[in-house]
């Protein structure tokens, strides 16, 4: 979820990426069922809700409790709107729960949300220091700061390579084993600028590694492969799933199940009649924000639209 704040004070000023984009692509019936994944502070849902008929429902959902409260309020504006608190590996029993398992479209806007990353209590910025936890839910599992300091120093390497692409990884984790215990995101990003490498100077040093513990205490990669796998499950034909993502790994996991969509189901090898087809067919294959929209919106350069339609 990429936003944009008019000033430090506007705490829950929130502006969309590609709200049109992914609004149109997504909807397939005015009367139908859908599911906003992601709620964040509701933009996409409301701008959704609009084009939506009276008859329709919207099941409003995230893992956030903010978030979800936000959710709660808009539920008792719109009676169209249903409130859920979950992730998305969870969205089989939420959606059989609320008797929506027939959805016409689904939403989900990835990644850590303006209101999220601007509440230091969060421990998502490195720019604001705060208690080092970096939980989408702070009332369930385990904080970043409890995971840096007992991580061995293969695994944190491992993490910060592979969820943060971070080519000074092992020196990075040497500085933070070193520094353990660590209780606040200052003294996370003072660990990092004291290992021993040459920082790239068109990013903070600390931007790759907060990424990588975030992406790895939340569960992010493996979360958005259940829900693309359960949201799918529950389209009806002809119903369309869209995603927006921020960075090269959410871009590419969602691809990836995408293209297992899409791909036919026949063994290439196997001789049939006619051209077999997958599940699903792509609406959106790729699609970024236009240049107007990131000379507003900085945040909204890397966001990624990918929309596909279940045809069976």
């Amino acid at each position: 979820m990429v936003c944009r704040y008019r000033n430090e004070t506007e705490v829950n000023q929130h502006v969309p990426v590609l709200q049109d984009d992914l609004v149109d692509a997504v909807i397939t019936d005015p009367d139908g069922i859908y599911l906003d994944a992601t709620f964040g502070r509701g933009g996409h849902a409301r701008a959704l809700l609009k084009k939506l008929s009276s008859k329709a429902s919207l099941v409003a959902l995230d893992r956030d409790p903010d978030a979800f409260h936000a959710a709660v309020t808009l539920s008792r504006e719109d009676s169209r709107v249903h409130a859920e608190h979950g992730v998305f590996g969870e969205l089989g029993s939420i959606l059989s729960g609320n008797q929506s398992d027939q959805l016409s479209g689904l939403m989900m806007d990835l990644g850590v949300s303006s209101p999220q990353l601007d509440d230091p209590a969060r421990g998502f910025s490195f720019m604001r220091n705060g208690p080092l936890d970096m939980r989408m839910d702070p009332e369930t599992g385990e904080s970043a700061a409890s995971w840096l300091n007992r991580v061995g120093f293969r695994e944190l390497v491992a993490v910060l390579s592979e969820l943060g692409d971070e080519k000074n990884a092992r020196s990075i984790a040497r500085s933070i084993l070193n520094r353990r215990p660590l209780h606040t995101t200052g003294e996370l990003v003072s660990a990092v600028n004291n290992a021993r490498f040459r920082p790239d100077p068109r990013k903070h040093p600390a931007t790759r590694v907060f990424q990588a513990v975030r992406m790895h205490i939340n569960d992010e990669l493996a979360e958005l492969s259940r829900g693309i796998e359960a949201g799918f499950h529950h389209l009806v034909c002809g119903g369309r799933i869209g995603v927006l993502s921020f960075h090269s790994l959410e871009h590419a996991a969602v691809r990836k199940k995408f293209q297992a969509l899409v791909r036919p189901l026949t063994p290439r090898r196997l001789p049939v009649r006619g051209t077999p087809s997958g599940r699903a067919v792509y609406v959106i294959k790729a699609k970024r924000p236009e240049l107007s929209e990131t000379s507003v919106n900085p945040r909204s350069r890397s966001a990624l639209l990918q929309v596909v339609e279940r045809i069976e």
